[in-house]
């Protein structure tokens, strides 16, 4: 039995493999003697019975931007807001 991972790599290497027909890719694979699991997801279309044989582990990007932050400035509470004069009173003096 062929290493699954080399395979892959094989395929990803080779134009031929990586643009073949499902047909063709999987007679390929069962001369080279392949994985069940890999022959079946090529056949099928269903990876699941090859992420079992990888050992399942979900790759999951981290949910980062690549953007910086941006926080808004709390007031301080030192501050005193603005205010804005009454105009009645300023035409009165």
């Amino acid at each position: 039995m062929t290493d699954t991972i080399d395979l892959l790599e094989a395929i990803g290497r080779d134009a031929s493999l990586r643009h073949a027909s499902v047909e063709d890719l999987t007679q390929v694979l069962e001369h080279a003697q392949a994985s069940e699991a890999l022959t079946a997801a090529v056949a099928s279309g269903d990876r699941s019975r090859l992420s079992m044989e990888l050992g399942q582990r979900e790759c999951v990007p981290p949910q980062s931007t690549q953007m910086p932050g941006h926080e808004e400035e709390a007031p301080d509470a030192e501050e005193e807001p603005l205010s804005v004069p009454d105009p009645a009173k300023l035409s009165q003096g």
